[in-house]
């Protein structure tokens, strides 16, 4: 784990990523105490299917614009 300086942060900035390979976590410190900790976030998940639920789900056998025009002609 590095330790820097908010100064020695602003000028590493563009080479941030590099350092958090390099380094794995950085403390950054203003007047010696800690005040924030960069850490890389790791891999992405991927979007997950939902083929499966969809295919799970039985199709509508009355059409929506039916539905809507009972649920309307209903109310008065």
């Amino acid at each position: 784990m590095k330790t820097m300086n908010i100064r020695e942060a602003r000028k590493s900035m563009t080479n941030i990523d590099k350092l958090l390979d390099t380094e794995g976590e950085i403390t950054i410190t203003r007047r010696g105490e800690p005040i924030a900790r960069l850490s890389p976030m790791g891999r992405r998940k991927g979007i997950p299917s939902h083929r499966a639920l969809r295919e799970s789900i039985s199709r509508q056998t009355v059409q929506s614009e039916t539905l809507v025009r009972e649920d309307r002609d209903g109310r008065g």
